[in-house]
This record gives C-alpha cells, sequence and structure tokens, in this order.
C-alpha cells in the first residue's frame, strides 16, 4: 500500500488538525471528503482512515491515537500502567481549535504530567518520536505525532511554469480529490500542459500518464519532470488519439481567455475524456454543467475556488 496515500488499515482513531485559507474551503472541504468521507464542521477530523498528512495542503498535524480517556490523569495512568517506552522523545500540547479552552498553564501541565511517566529519555531538540496530547471535544487523547513536511512546496521552482496554468497547490488538492484513497488507480492528464498535475501525482507514488498536443509546451513538460528526477510519463499528441483506458481523467479545460479554443473543442475534449476514463476532475473558468452532461457525465460534486475576480470551478464527475 502507499504509505503516502493511506498509511495502513487499522482500528486505531486519527486526529487531524486542518486549516486552509477561506477562499479554498470549498476546495478542503472535497478534498478532506475524498480522504475521510465528510466534510468536517470544524477544523479538525476524528478518523480512523490513517493518512500521511503531508499528502495534503489542508492537513497541518496529526495524532494516531494510542490512549483516549474523559480526562488527563486517566490518560497518565494507562501511560504508567503500561510502561509507554521511548527513546529520545519530546511530547507537545496541540491545540484542537483556535478556540483551545485549555489555558497556556494547563497545556504545560499536561506536557509535563505525560512526559513524567513515559519511560525512557527524553530529547527536546532532536527528538527521534514525537507524542501528542491534546483535549478534543470532551476527551483527552494521546499518541504519536506527526507535522506535515509541506516538501511539495519545491515543485513551485520547477524550470518551466505559465502563469495561467494551475497552481502547484490546486494541483495537489485536485490529485488528492481524484484518487480518495485509491493509490492504485490510474490517472490521466489528457491536456497536461506544463506538467504541474502529473507531477503532484508522481510525487506521491501514482500511476498517471499525461498528454499535451503543443510540442513546445509537452517538451518543457518533460523536462519539468526530469529535474525533479521522475520517469516521463507524458506523450506529445491529441488526447483524441489516445485508445488506453483509465480509472480517473484530470482535465484543466482550456479556455479562450488564455488559449486559443472554441467551445466545440471544449465540449470535445469531455467526450473523449468520457470515452477513456470512467470518472473525470474537470476544472473550469465557467460554469458547463450542460455540456458535462450532454457528454456523459454525472456531477457528483463542485468547489469553487474565488480569489478577487478569479474564480475557478472544480467538479467531479462520473
Amino acid at each position: 500500500m502507499n504509505d503516502l496515500i493511506l498509511e495502513k488499515e487499522s482500528n486505531k482513531e486519527c486526529f487531524y488538525v486542518i486549516n486552509y485559507p477561506e477562499y479554498e474551503k470549498e476546495l478542503c472541504d472535497l478534498e478532506m471528503k475524498s480522504m475521510f468521507n465528510y466534510i468536517p464542521k470544524e477544523k479538525y477530523i476524528l478518523s480512523q482512515n490513517s493518512v500521511n498528512p503531508s499528502r495534503s495542503l489542508y492537513i497541518k498535524e496529526k495524532i494516531s491515537i494510542i490512549y483516549k480517556e474523559k480526562n488527563l490523569e486517566e490518560i497518565v495512568n494507562k501511560i504508567e500502567d503500561n510502561k509507554v517506552s521511548y527513546d529520545d522523545f519530546k511530547v507537545v500540547y496541540i491545540k484542537a481549535t483556535e478556540n483551545d479552552s485549555v489555558t497556556y498553564n494547563e497545556r504545560l501541565k499536561a506536557v509535563h504530567d505525560v512526559g513524567f511517566v513515559i519511560t525512557g529519555y527524553p530529547d527536546l531538540h532532536e527528538p527521534k518520536v514525537v507524542l501528542g496530547i491534546s483535549k478534543v471535544e470532551d476527551s483527552w487523547i494521546f499518541g504519536v505525532y506527526e507535522k506535515n513536511n509541506y516538501e511539495w512546496h519545491f515543485h513551485d521552482d520547477k524550470p518551466y511554469s505559465y502563469s495561467n496554468g494551475l497552481s502547484v497547490r490546486m494541483s495537489r488538492a485536485i490529485v488528492n480529490i481524484a484518487i480518495g484513497n485509491e493509490a492504485d488507480l490510474k490517472v490521466v492528464d489528457p491536456c497536461c500542459g506544463i506538467g504541474t498535475v502529473v507531477i503532484e501525482a508522481l510525487s506521491l507514488g501514482l500511476n498517471i500518464k499525461g498528454y499535451e498536443i503543443s510540442n513546445a509546451i509537452g517538451t518543457n513538460a518533460k523536462k519539468n519532470l526530469k529535474f525533479f528526477g521522475h520517469d516521463d510519463v507524458i506523450t506529445i499528441g491529441s488526447m483524441h488519439d489516445v485508445k488506453e483506458k483509465f480509472d480517473v481523467a484530470i482535465v484543466d479545460i482550456p479556455y479562450g481567455l488564455f488559449s486559443p479554443t472554441t467551445l466545440k473543442n471544449q465540449v470535445n475534449i469531455m467526450k473523449t475524456a468520457r470515452r477513456i476514463a470512467k470518472k473525470m476532475i474537470i476544472i473550469t473558468f465557467e460554469t458547463m454543467d450542460e455540456h458535462i452532461i450532454s457528454s456523459g457525465f454525472k456531477i457528483k460534486d463542485t468547489a469553487i475556488v474565488t480569489k478577487g475576480n478569479f474564480k475557478r470551478y472544480i467538479q467531479v464527475c462520473e
């Protein structure tokens, strides 16, 4: 199983802290729904799905829960009774919400009390294991803590990019929405442009192929893949010539404002996506529901990202 997607099947609950800029709330909601099968009402999630936080834009922190009790004393007693042992460890308190009801002094006490009963030697500066303690709703939780490493930010430094293309941020979220927790899906980006979506999918260990009709753009996309050490999975040619079948297509529809195109070309792209893929994530600059439906898809979910006068529609279609 791909550890960056779903780490392992587990009956243990995990706690995730999420955050997002307000203009990306709907995109975050769609990503969380794809990973956890529901949209959180608060900026945290409790789930038995063990997802690597570094996979997501919006998951900031995670605690893989070992103990969950009604009060801190019960947590401390269980750690002591079960002789929980770590060497080179550090304990941190994680705020469940911005308006966490636990006071600063209570947080310090929780970290001290938990750390005091763990068998082993702490290392506050270079810990091998970080342990988290938090109060979530009416319970205290304790477990192994992980933080998003944000390594995908380095993909902003690719040699070739275009101002009108999808950002690394949005591409990362869209890839997660496309595959959910199914790491073995066959993915295609049939209008891959400079390859941003392809790079995000490859960095997650996914099986993806890209197609780009422009020789110049496709050549630069190949150079971007090589720059990050990925295999060349991009074909320069028309998506309409593709015979292979895929589980999901990610389609950033060409738009006349930035690239020469016509409505007929856009609809043909949707129809070909329907022919080669069971599912489509489509990104448009305007509502195109009528054309999506006429191409043979049903629209399952929609997220709108608005920043200033700029708007993009992200739709999950099957």
